[in-house]
This record gives C-alpha cells, sequence and structure tokens, in this order.
C-alpha cells in the first residue's frame, strides 16, 4: 500500500512551493526593509543639519548674508500742533530717495571648512555712485522748520562685521566722515550714518555722491533698488549662482568661468514712492530686496536624500530578479537570504553619505556602487549557481545604479528621468513574464 501524504505535509509542501505565499513574504520583507531606509534618511537629514550648524557659526564669525540699503538722505522736520491748548512740537524725518543710484562690483568667493563641512563665504568690492535731487517739498500742514542743517546719509548694511576697509562718501566732491550706527532703524535697523552739509540752498540742485564699500558675507549679497533708476552689475567666478529677490537680471551670463549680471529697476517698478515722511514705507523697502546667492549646486547631502528616495525601487526590483530566478529556474531562495541582499542594498547609502564627506560625490557614488554590486552578485553565485544568472543580476544592478546617477545629476528633468525610466522597467519585466501561467505555478523543488 503506497503511503499517502498526510495533512501536514501538504501543508507544508504548499508552504515551500506556493508562489502566491513567496510573493505575499517578499512583500512583507520589502515594507520591513523601509525601516533601516527611513532610519537612513534620518541619519543624511541629521548630518545635513551638523552641515547647517557649521555654516552658521563660521557666518557668524566671518559675516552673515549681506544687504546693502541706502544711501537714504533724511532732513528732520519740525511740526507743531496743540496740546491740552497748548502748542507742542514733533520731529518727524524727511526721507528722500537718490535720483540715480549705479553699484558696480565684484563678488569673490572663497571656500572655507569646518571640520568635514564646506562653506562658501565671499568678499566684495562694491563702488556705489548717484545723485540725489530735492524737487518736492513736503506736507506743509502744521510745518513749522525744516532743518536743513541737520540732514544725514543713512547707508545699511545688514551685517556690519563684514565691512572691511574705512568708508570715506563722497558729497559733491567733498569727503565727509563716516559714524557707526543707523538713526533710522526701522529704514535701516544695521549700518553707518553720514552728515552732509547744510542743504538750505540745495532745492532742485543735483547732490552727487559716491563711495567705495569692501564687504565680506557668506551665501547671499541682496541690494534695495532705492534710485529712481536703479542700475546694479556685480561679476564673480562663482559657476553656480542662484538670483533671488524681487527682480531677476534683465542680463546675465552664467558659465563655467563665473557669471555677470545686471539689473535695472525703475521707479516706476518699485511699489514705494521717492520720498515720505516718517516711517510708513520701511516695510516696503525691505519687501523690494534683490540679489544673488552662491550656492553649492545639488550638494552632497541633498543628492543622498534624492538617492535614498529611490530605495523602494532599487529593492523591488532587485528582488524581482531573485523573484523570477527562482520560479523559472527551479532555485529555491530563503526569505533570509532576500533579507540579506535588502540589508546590502540599504548598506549603500550609508556608505555613499559617509564617503561623499570626504570625497567627491561622484567618487562616492562609484565606490558605492562597486561595493553593493560586487558583495550581491558574488552571494548571488552560490544562490543561484549559474554565472549567467548572477551576469543578469550585476547587469541589472549596474543598470539600476546609472539610472539613478544620471536622474541624480539632472535636477530639472529628474522627475521625468524618473517617470520614463520605472514606464521601461516595468515594460520590460511585463514582457518576460508574459508567458507565465500564475494560476498553475509552482517553485519547483530542488
Amino acid at each position: 500500500m503506497e503511503n499517502e501524504t498526510t495533512p501536514l505535509e501538504k501543508v507544508n509542501n504548499w508552504i515551500k512551493n506556493s508562489v502566491m505565499l513567496k510573493l505575499a513574504t517578499i512583500t512583507i520583507l520589502v515594507l520591513l526593509l523601509l525601516i533601516p531606509t527611513s532610519m537612513i534618511t534620518s541619519i543624511i537629514s541629521e548630518r545635513e543639519h551638523l552641515n547647517n550648524v557649521a555654516v552658521s557659526e563660521v557666518s557668524g564669525k566671518w559675516a552673515d548674508s549681506q544687504l546693502v540699503n541706502g544711501p537714504i538722505l533724511t532732513i528732520p522736520l519740525v511740526y507743531e500742533y496743540l496740546k491740552d491748548d497748548k502748542t507742542a512740537e514733533a520731529v518727524k524725518y524727511w526721507h528722500i530717495l537718490p535720483k540715480s543710484l549705479d553699484i558696480n562690483g565684484t563678488v569673490d568667493p572663497e571656500k572655507l571648512r569646518r571640520g568635514i563641512y564646506e562653506i562658501v563665504v565671499y568678499r566684495s568690492a562694491l563702488a556705489v555712485n548717484g545723485s540725489f535731487v530735492i524737487d518736492k517739498m513736503p506736507d506743509e500742514n502744521n510745518l513749522k522748520t525744516i532743518r536743513w542743517g541737520q540732514a544725514f546719509l543713512t547707508i545699511g548694511i545688514s551685517d556690519l562685521r563684514g565691512i572691511e576697509d574705512d568708508v570715506v562718501v563722497k558729497w559733491n566732491n567733498r569727503d565727509l566722515k563716516v559714524e557707526p550706527g543707523s538713526r533710522i532703524s526701522d529704514i535701516a535697523y544695521a549700518g553707518f550714518t553720514v552728515a552732509v552739509p547744510d542743504l538750505t540752498e540745495a532745492f532742485g540742485k543735483d547732490l552727487a555722491f559716491g563711495f567705495d564699500l569692501k564687504l565680506q558675507g557668506s551665501r547671499n549679497l541682496s541690494f534695495t533698488p532705492l534710485g529712481s533708476n536703479t542700475n546694479i552689475r556685480l561679476t564673480s567666478a562663482w559657476p553656480s549662482p542662484s538670483f533671488n529677490g524681487n527682480f531677476i537680471p534683465d542680463d546675465r551670463e552664467v558659465g563655467d568661468a563665473g557669471f555677470t549680471a545686471n539689473w535695472k529697476v525703475l521707479q516706476l517698478n518699485r511699489n514705494f514712492p521717492q520720498s515720505w515722511v516718517g516711517s510708513g514705507e520701511a516695510e516696503k523697502l525691505q519687501n523690494s530686496a534683490f540679489g544673488v546667492d552662491l550656492i553649492l549646486p545639488l550638494d552632497d547631502y541633498q543628492k543622498s536624500m534624492r538617492s535614498a528616495k529611490y530605495a523602494i525601487m532599487t529593492i523591488v526590483l532587485t528582488f524581482l530578479i531573485f523573484f523570477l530566478v527562482e520560479i523559472l529556474n527551479g532555485r529555491k531562495i530563503h526569505p533570509f537570504q532576500y533579507t540579506l541582499v535588502g540589508l546590502a542594498l540599504s548598506l549603500f547609502y550609508i556608505l555613499l553619505i559617509s564617503i561623499s564627506e570626504h570625497a567627491n560625490f561622484n567618487l562616492a557614488y562609484a565606490i558605492s556602487t562597486c561595493a553593493i554590486v560586487g558583495m550581491i552578485s558574488l552571494y548571488s553565485m552560490s544562490v543561484f549557481k549559474m554565472p549567467k544568472l548572477s551576469m543578469l543580476l550585476v547587469a541589472t544592478l549596474i543598470g539600476i545604479y546609472g539610472f539613478l546617477f544620471v536622474t541624480l545629476q539632472l535636477a530639472d528633468y529628474a522627475l521625468l528621468m524618473g517617470s520614463i525610466g520605472l514606464t521601461i522597467i516595468l515594460a520590460i519585466t511585463m514582457y518576460f513574464t508574459r508567458n507565465i501561467n500564475w494560476y498553475k505555478l509552482n517553485i519547483a523543488t530542488e
């Protein structure tokens, strides 16, 4: 009498040979591997935070981002009013903006290091010239006196630590003394003040000014378009500028040798007048600023974070190769072996971020790819026991990491490349599995 298969043996055989159970197991493994992947992205974020802290510390000692806001001509006004049936006086400031403002400057970038972190700073040399014209009187309602002899210029500099040399302001070909600090903090919180000669006879005349400013800062240099006609020209050897703020350059050239940018802003382009009394326009001045960021394009942490977002794709495609080898070639692969391969794939991102902190990102990517592909391919030789299948796996992994590398380089086209790549991968998978009868398929027993 033949031995009949017991129910327990049937269940055991089903567990070993069921394709659907294997698919469910692999799916659970993929989901579980999202845990270490999530931990890796947290590590990348932590390292990026440490980099930002280093940037802040260096900027705090060198000089932070700079905003040049000025010059602004200010004349005190004395108004008379009644208070408790008595005459009282109040002093208000009459602010006048330049008729023309021309700034020509060079920005020389430098890279400083704090431990393993790299920070971009700069030294700039700015030549500021222009003129004022007082051609309109303030509101004369209750106006008692205009103190023409107490007029002064305010030149706002957001971080005074960045001023490298003494500043001499020329006013109608006269050298004027510069005093530290701003008297009108609502318009220029930090900066310096220049007392100008008596303006009693200045109505309707051109009042020319000019000064040179050597200013150091980090990451950003911005300006406020105060002139009725504001013209700013910057040149720099930095190849990766990012123009920001309310206005972009009218003309710009960006290349490997650096950039040249020209801004022209008219009074009609702004939302504040050429003169006013009080502090009502202060916020509008700050909101009109524009300038340039000296950025590190797609820095290593951004690239590493973006690559980690593709971890699930890498794991799924690699598991797909193992699964197809298992069902089409009768090679039983244990879930533990899938797990080891998945952990090796997750290790790629740790290698990438750790090596890129000490070397070029492209080199770090190549080293990490070679290490992981080599490790998985050698392991697959003992699992598949067929060199051709291992070579197919190597080709697939190289294709995946190559596709990912190209996608990381094309920042503006990353989504397009990713969607096209995934579509092609799905099409290839559908082609190679088109003839499989999933209802009758079982994993062959070795």
